[in-house]
C-alpha cells in the first residue's frame, strides 16, 4: 500500500480523497493555487504545497509544479480526482517516468478512450452497440453533408477531444451544416487545442445512463450498476440518481454486461464509467468512456455500501477485486449545488459565503469544501457542494431531498438550491419521466 498520496485537485473531491486516505492510514499532500489557500482540502491534508497563481493553467494544470510537489514531499502516488489532469495521458506517462503511481488507468488506456472517435471504433470492434456515425474523423464539410444525407437528419457534430458539451452542434437540416461545422471546429480548437470532429446520428430525447465499472491489474472487471444523469443543462449534469426510474431488470443486465465487455476489451484498470444514450424504445448506444472517478460517484457508494475511492486506491496498489457485480439495494439522488443564479440563466455567483447551515439527519450526505467565511474564487467550476439523499424507495428519497433542501442555508451568494427545490416538485421528475431535453423547456418560477 502507498505511504503518501498527493491529490492533484481541489475542492470537494480533494477533501473526499483525503478523508479515505486518512481512514486507510495513508499520508496526504494537498496542492493548491493562491486562490485556494483557505480551502478545507488544504487545511485537512497532512502537508500542503502551493503550486501557482489562480489560473488553472498555471496551477492545477501545471504538470512540472505538481510533479515537483510530489518529489519534495516524497509522495509515492498521485490521485488526480476528476477534471484537470484526471484524463491526461501525458500526465500519466510523466508520473510513471518519475516512478510515482498514477491512480487511474495506464496512459495507453486513456489515449484509447479519451479520443472519442478512437473510443467509438474500439467499442464497435468489441461488439458494444454504438450510435451510427462516421468511421473516425470527418475531414470536410462536403464529407459531413454526404454522411448526414445517408444517415438522415438530425445529426450531431462532436469534438473528438471534447467534454462538457464543448465542440458539439446539432444539425437538423443540410443548410445548417456549414455554420455548425465552423462553430464546432472553432470552439473545439480553442477549448482542447484539437479541432477534429466526428459525426453521429442524433438520438432525439434520449436518457443519459452511465454504468460504473472497476477493473484491476489482473484482468478482472465488474460493474456497480447504473446512474441516470439525464437532468442536464448544456451537457452539464445537474441531478443524478440510482437506480434509474427508466431501467428494467433486463436492460440493467444487458447494459451492465456491455460495460464490462467494453472495459475488458482494453484491459481497463481503475474505476470509470461507460456512458450510454438510451432511446425511448430502450435501445442503448455507447457514447463515451470516462477513465476517472465521477462527480456523482457518492450515490453509487450509498446504494451498495462501497467506498469507490478506497477501491480505486487498492486497485492502483495492485490489490485484486472480487469481480462481483453490484446492484442498488436502495435509492439515492444527488443534487449538485452550484454557485450560480438560476433566476438569471444560471449566471456564476462567486463571492464570500457569509452564513452556511448544512442539512443533516438520516440518509443525508453533504460533500463540500466550503464553510461560513469562505470566498468562492471565480477561476474554477462553480460546484460548491453535492447533496445526496438515500432511502428505501425513490418516493422516500425525493421526500428526504425536499426536506434537506429546505434546511440548506447558504447566504452571501446565489446558489442552485431554489432550482433543486422546484425540481423535486416538477411532475415530470417526480414521475421519472424526463430526458436530456428536459431543461430545454424548464423555467424557474
Amino acid at each position: 500500500m502507498f505511504n503518501k498520496i498527493l491529490i492533484a485537485n481541489r475542492g470537494e473531491i480533494a477533501l473526499r480523497v483525503i478523508r479515505t486516505c486518512k481512514e486507510m492510514g495513508i499520508q496526504t499532500v494537498a496542492v493548491y493555487s493562491t486562490a485556494d489557500k483557505d480551502s478545507l482540502h488544504v487545511r485537512f491534508a497532512d502537508e500542503a504545497v502551493c503550486i501557482g497563481p489562480a489560473p488553472s493553467s498555471q496551477s492545477y494544470l501545471n504538470i512540472p509544479a505538481i510533479i515537483s510537489a510530489a518529489e519534495i514531499t516524497n509522495a509515492d502516488a498521485i490521485h488526480p480526482g476528476y477534471g484537470f489532469l484526471a484524463e491526461n495521458s501525458k500526465f500519466a506517462r510523466i508520473c510513471k517516468e518519475h516512478e510515482i503511481k498514477f491512480i487511474g488507468p495506464e496512459a495507453e488506456m486513456i489515449d484509447k478512450m479519451g479520443d472519442k472517435a478512437t473510443a467509438k471504433s474500439t467499442m464497435k470492434a468489441a461488439g458494444v452497440p454504438t450510435i451510427p456515425g462516421s468511421d473516425g474523423l470527418v475531414d470536410s464539410i462536403a464529407e459531413a453533408k454526404k454522411l448526414a444525407k445517408k444517415m438522415g437528419y438530425p445529426v450531431i457534430l462532436k469534438a473528438t477531444a471534447g467534454g462538457g458539451g464543448k465542440g458539439m452542434r446539432e444539425v437538423w437540416k443540410e443548410e445548417d451544416m456549414e455554420k455548425a461545422w465552423d462553430s464546432a471546429k472553432s470552439e473545439s480548437g480553442a477549448a482542447f487545442g484539437n479541432d477534429g470532429l466526428y459525426l453521429e446520428k442524433f438520438v432525439v430525447n434520449p436518457r443519459h445512463i452511465e454504468i460504473q465499472i472497476i477493473g484491476d491489474q489482473f484482468g478482472t472487471v465488474a460493474h456497480l450498476s447504473e446512474r441516470d444523469c439525464s437532468v442536464q443543462r448544456r451537457h452539464q449534469k445537474l441531478i443524478e440518481e440510482t437506480p434509474s426510474p427508466f431501467m428494467t431488470d433486463e436492460l440493467r443486465e444487458k447494459m451492465g454486461n456491455a460495460a464490462v465487455k467494453a472495459a475488458k476489451s482494453i484491459n481497463y484498470e481503475g474505476v470509470g464509467t461507460i456512458e450510454f444514450l438510451v432511446d425511448s424504445d430502450r435501445n442503448f448506444y455507447f457514447m463515451e468512456m470516462n477513465t476517472r472517478i465521477q462527480v456523482e460517484h457518492p450515490i453509487t457508494e450509498e446504494v451498495i455500501n462501497y467506498d469507490l475511492i478506497r477501491e480505486q486506491i487498492k486497485v492502483a496498489a495492485g490489490i485484486e477485486i472480487s469481480g462481483k457485480n453490484y446492484f442498488p439495494q436502495m435509492h439515492a439522488i444527488e443534487c449538485r449545488i452550484n454557485a450560480e443564479d438560476p433566476y438569471k440563466n444560471f449566471m456564476p455567483s462567486p463571492g464570500k459565503i457569509t452564513e452556511l447551515h448544512k442539512p443533516g439527519g438520516h440518509g443525508i450526505r453533504v460533500d463540500t469544501h466550503v464553510y461560513a467565511g469562505y470566498s468562492i474564487p471565480p477561476n474554477y467550476d462553480s460546484m460548491i457542494a453535492k447533496l445526496i439523499a438515500v432511502a428505501q424507495t425513490r418516493e422516500e428519497a425525493i421526500a428526504k431531498m425536499r426536506r434537506a433542501l429546505k434546511e440548506f442555508v447558504i447566504e452571501g451568494i446565489k446558489t442552485t438550491v431554489p432550482f433543486h427545490k422546484q425540481m423535486m416538485k416538477e411532475k415530470a421528475f417526480v414521475d421519472g419521466d424526463y430526458t436530456t431535453k428536459f431543461m430545454d423547456t424548464f423555467e424557474m418560477k
